[in-house]
């Protein structure tokens, strides 16, 4: 059945009638409060939205800066990043308390996400995410779906932390994350504590499944039908959604990444989270597509076949047996996400830096 609301915007179409929600890929507060217009009930933030945030806003944000600097004579320009990032963070999370208020703690998070560079690090991760969880009511807190990190959200979610696993793009991730999580929440009851206000989350980022594939296609010179690859992630996501149902695993899965209007429209109508950049968001609300459930609408067979005959790196992501925890990091869509989460990071602290060492 259409979903159907009178004079709303395709968004909210999306969320009203349906278990779907949307989330704000961004921690902008003009952005948030646009999606927030337009019925979402999250919002999100790595190295690479915030360092976008500040580059767009930071003549809101320079007077803040400043003040960090002035009020830690001592403090390093990471630890001035970090505590930068918890501010911009911090900003969101306030928009969004009246809708955790709302809908008494089950939704209006903030994800705030681990210092990208401790992927190999369970302690350094756990320690964090803590630290991250004590700083509003509503955050959410972004490990990576690594080794390490698989490690790191048992043990958070164990200690009451509500996990988004990020650096995720298969099933074999999706799967470790969720046993992971059904490992902590189980221990943390087994413990006396009460688990059913707790809402782990885990993402597929599915556009840069679909970019990887294209990587490796352009380089061994692998022939595809036009449009097969925008598929993969979706394949992906869809396959992982269902066997999450099927399964009962308590971790909800978050479609994110976008790179075109299938990453929303075929998603639609699922118990599950699609996190969307403003600038999508816009787009889909202007256009005519329509605002149907199709999540359990299959993807083609024959893109399957064909994206699974051709590239090994396919089926690794699809296959529940692809991959084992030890060989996540070296993924090659993980890699390419480190490298550029890790990239953004040293951006941003260079950003610090200017403020802290002007240029003479």
């Amino acid at each position: 059945m259409t979903i159907s609301t009178p004079n709303a915007s395709p968004l909210y179409r999306t969320v009203h009638g349906a278990p779907t929600d949307v989330w704000n890929d961004s921690c902008s507060p003009r952005e948030l409060e646009y999606a927030i217009g337009n019925g979402a009930v999250g919002a999100t933030t790595n190295p690479s939205i915030v360092l976008g945030v500040l580059k767009k806003e930071f003549d809101v944000w320079k007077g803040k800066l400043r003040q960090l600097i002035d009020d830690n004579p001592t403090a390093t320009e990471d630890a001035i990043a970090w505590k930068l990032i918890e501010q911009v963070g911090l900003k969101g999370a306030e928009m969004l308390l009246p809708v955790f208020e709302r809908e008494r703690h089950l939704k209006g998070r903030l994800s705030m996400q681990t210092n990208p560079v401790n992927y190999r690090d369970s302690s350094s991760l756990v320690e964090q995410a803590v630290h991250f969880n004590g700083l509003a009511p509503n955050i959410q807190v972004k490990i990576p779906a690594t080794a390490a990190g698989i490690a790191a959200i048992e043990e958070v979610t164990r200690l009451g932390v509500n996990i988004n696993a990020t650096v995720s793009f298969t099933l074999p991730q999706a799967v470790a994350v969720a046993e992971a999580v059904e490992r902590g929440l189980n221990r943390r009851a087994k413990e006396g504590h009460d688990v059913s206000d707790m809402r782990p989350v885990c993402t597929l980022m599915i556009g840069r499944l679909d970019d990887w594939l294209k990587v490796v296609a352009a380089r061994e010179g692998v022939l595809t039908t036009p449009g097969h690859l925008d598929w993969a992630g979706i394949a992906t996501f869809k396959k992982a959604y269902g066997l999450f149902k099927a399964r009962g695993y308590r971790a909800r899965l978050l479609a994110a990444a976008y790179r075109n209007h299938l990453h929303w429209s075929q998603l639609i109508g699922g118990d599950v989270i699609l996190t969307i950049p403003y600038e999508w968001q816009v787009q889909f609300n202007k256009s005519d597509v329509e605002v149907k459930p199709r999540i359990d609408d299959p993807v083609d067979p024959a893109i399957v076949d064909d994206l699974y005959r051709k590239f090994a790196e396919f089926r690794r992501a699809y296959d529940e047996d692809g991959m084992s925890v030890a060989e996540f990091d070296h993924y090659g869509a993980t890699v390419r996400t480190l490298r550029s989460f890790i990239e953004a990071y040293r951006d941003l602290t260079a950003l610090v830096r200017d403020s802290m060492l002007p240029k003479p």
